[in-house]
């Protein structure tokens, strides 16, 4: 299986730990679909010219991702400011907004669309600012999308079309708006919908079947990219020929790795050193 991954980057600065990790959901999916055994996993993004971009190049350089058709651009990285819950739960609270992330866009060229075509999946996410490259780029491959807490029904109209696999995170809905969320997106031809429920089971769509998760307790250390590693982890199953009951028991495991060590998946650098 062969993912390319196009969009964030960030580096996620706990406050507790004066450290920072390198994290953005393109990035973490990237990463995770690698250790899950994806044979090739490409990542295009934005980098911007400070110590942060080039720790995140040398973890992509490590975990063997290439990232040579990305852009570099003179600004910061995005560096969202994390504190953990007496839960571990990660919750963001702040950080810059004239960071690289929010100044500039990727427009996909062709040399760019053609390599792309070489990959069976390429994954983006509503951080990615890619909506008005869908439509090229679902010409020339599958897509999936985390659309995060983005459930606005014309949000999701306006790029439905081009996204055969569809994440969403609705931990914050009761059970009652949570079923009407499913009836609401129900009209939308997605092959597969992903919704992760926070510590509650996620429940996956196919066909009109629900397919719940089974978890496990597992010691918490860090929720971090949970639902990334969950994503990476099951669409490298899926993709790769497994069932969508497998996929989902392997994605399940992914994320209760990445749970079990801070950060999206690992890799800590000094703070000061931003």
């Amino acid at each position: 299986m062969k993912l390319i991954t196009i969009g964030d980057n960030v580096v996620d600065c706990y406050l507790d730990q004066d450290k920072y990790y390198p994290g953005g959901n393109c990035v973490n999916v990237a990463v995770n679909a690698k250790r899950n055994g994806a044979s090739e996993v490409s990542y295009i993004g934005i980098f911007g010219n400070d110590e942060p971009a080039n720790h995140i190049k040398y973890v992509l350089s490590q975990e063997g991702i290439d990232y040579g058709f990305s852009r570099d651009v003179s600004g910061i990285t995005g560096q969202p400011q994390v504190t953990l819950t007496e839960d571990h739960d990660r919750v963001f609270v702040g950080g810059p907004k004239n960071t690289v992330q929010h100044k500039f866009k990727i427009q996909l060229i062709q040399e760019e669309l053609d390599y792309i075509k070489t990959f069976d999946l390429s994954h983006v996410s509503c951080y990615s600012s890619m909506e008005s490259e869908l439509p090229k780029l679902s010409q020339v491959s599958k897509v999936s999308y985390d659309f995060s807490n983005r459930r606005d029904l014309s949000y999701i109209e306006t790029i439905a079309s081009h996204i055969t696999y569809a994440f969403f995170s609705v931990a914050e809905l009761s059970d009652e708006d949570f079923e009407r969320f499913i009836r609401d997106i129900s009209s939308f031809r997605f092959e597969i919908i992903g919704l992760t429920r926070g510590g509650r089971p996620a429940i996956f769509i196919k066909n009109g079947e629900i397919y719940e998760q089974k978890l496990k307790e597992v010691d918490v250390i860090d929720t971090m990219g949970a639902g990334d590693s969950l994503i990476a982890g099951f669409l490298t199953s899926y993709m790769s020929g497994d069932d969508i009951e497998v996929a989902i028991e392997k994605g399940t495991r992914s994320a209760e790795k990445t749970c079990q060590e801070y950060g999206g998946f690992g890799y800590p650098k000094e703070k000061q050193k931003i």
